[in-house]
């Protein structure tokens, strides 16, 4: 309960710091309720929802919008605030300067606000505020197709143009518009690629939030397979379950959910993908995270049946597996596919440019294609969403691959 207490008193003396701006701007009253009460009512939300969580239940998409109606509120506040600190750095010394000499004697020692630096203020704010609500109404289901030639030495001449359309972390107990997602299915289905990769994450917290949308992910077709890992977020690990056997039955249902939508889920294991007597690997490991990660993944356990000289394809829904396992791995590892960051699902991309996200505080690749030792990954930003319901820069992503063969250098 203190928590809450204390909670509620930071937020309400941002909010009272906030609102300075407005009042030095206007002296509307509806304009100062429709403040309080916006502000009361997110805040308050906040409280109930998260006390009212149950772990058994999971994330459901109430909570979503809960969280990103308490970003943009904050984002907002927090603008205003900071340009009003700056003005406050000046008036402060001011004020104590007059209080000292006397100048004022109608006691107000501090000078007034300026208010050009209010609607400054209000101005800048308004910016991340609008790019967060627009990213939950219209960002988090604008779809990118991002095509990427990859050239490899040793592909086999029968796979000289084979096309992959890698999808990753669906989360699709965070949807709530059929539509737009039938829309996102119809747009990888119109690549025709050879195969669809699926890297991990296509549920929040249980395999219930998957059965209403089995039909929909089921119309995916590639003529040479589709095929699926494990995300840290498929093993129900984020739950609070009765008993381990209905932790396990959760997992047989994702397992079957998976068999109907057509999909070969691969658990440290390898498919073979065969083409005028020459062969791909497709290498699925699951999750392997680093730090609080599960670390399920055996890269070993799934390269069992794959000889030395196989053109390898790696599924790994977390990115940091790269560096740490598949890099040092004796054997050489063409591609690997992961997703997990969701580019934070918020950032900045100039393509061929510049790219920003806070998430590169976290992961070193983060988002698109990053090559050592002749050997690439390419981190997916997403299919779905996940916490705050949209995407701002970082677009839900489609990535249409194609494997070309290029002459070996001498």
């Amino acid at each position: 309960m203190l928590r809450w207490i204390y909670f509620l008193l930071f937020f309400a003396a941002l909010s009272w710091y906030a609102f300075q701006a407005l009042r030095t701007v206007t002296q509307n009253k509806w304009v100062f309720l429709a403040y309080f009460a916006f502000t009361l009512l997110v805040y308050g939300n906040v409280v109930w929802q998260t006390t009212q969580f149950d772990r058994a239940t999971g994330w459901t998409p109430v909570m979503g919008y809960t969280v990103g109606l308490f970003l943009m509120l904050f984002a907002f506040q927090a603008a205003v605030i900071l340009v009003l600190f700056v003005e406050d750095i000046l008036r402060i010394p001011q004020g104590i300067y007059s209080f000292f000499t006397g100048q004022n004697s109608g006691g107000n020692y501090l000078p007034q606000r300026r208010k050009f630096i209010s609607q400054i203020a209000l101005g800048l704010a308004a910016l991340p505020f609008g790019s967060l609500l627009y990213g939950m109404f219209k960002g988090r289901y604008n779809y990118k197709v991002l095509q990427y030639e990859m050239a490899f030495e040793d592909l086999p001449e029968a796979f000289d143009g084979f096309t992959i359309t890698q999808i990753s972390d669906i989360h699709c107990g965070s949807f709530d518009n059929p539509k737009k997602v039938q829309y996102g299915i119809d747009l990888i289905n119109a690549q025709q690629s050879d195969a669809i990769l699926f890297t991990g994450d296509f549920v929040n917290n249980t395999t219930a939030e998957l059965l209403p949308w089995i039909d929909q992910f089921g119309q995916l077709t590639a003529p040479q397979g589709k095929f699926s890992v494990m995300g840290n977020h498929d093993y129900g690990d984020y739950m609070s379950w009765p008993s381990e056997a209905d932790k396990k039955a959760n997992f047989e249902a994702f397992q079957a959910a998976h068999q109907k939508m057509g999909f070969q889920l691969l658990l440290n294991e390898t498919a073979f993908i065969e083409r005028e007597g020459q062969r791909i690997a497709i290498v699925g490991v699951e999750n392997w995270g680093a730090g609080g990660f599960k670390k399920a993944g055996d890269l070993d356990k799934a390269l069992n049946s794959v000889t030395a000289t196989d053109f390898k394809v790696l599924l790994s829904h977390d990115p940091s597996h790269w560096e740490a396992k598949v890099l040092p791995h004796p054997y050489t590892i063409h591609l690997t596919l992961s997703g997990h960051t969701h580019g934070m699902q918020f950032g900045i991309e100039i393509p061929g440019w510049f790219k920003w996200s806070p998430v590169q505080w976290r992961y070193k690749q983060w988002a698109g294609v990053y090559e050592q030792q002749k050997q690439r990954l390419n981190v997916n930003r997403g299919f779905g969403y996940l916490a705050y319901p949209g995407r701002v820069g970082m677009w839900p992503e489609i990535s249409v691959i194609t494997l070309k063969r290029k002459a070996a250098t001498t």
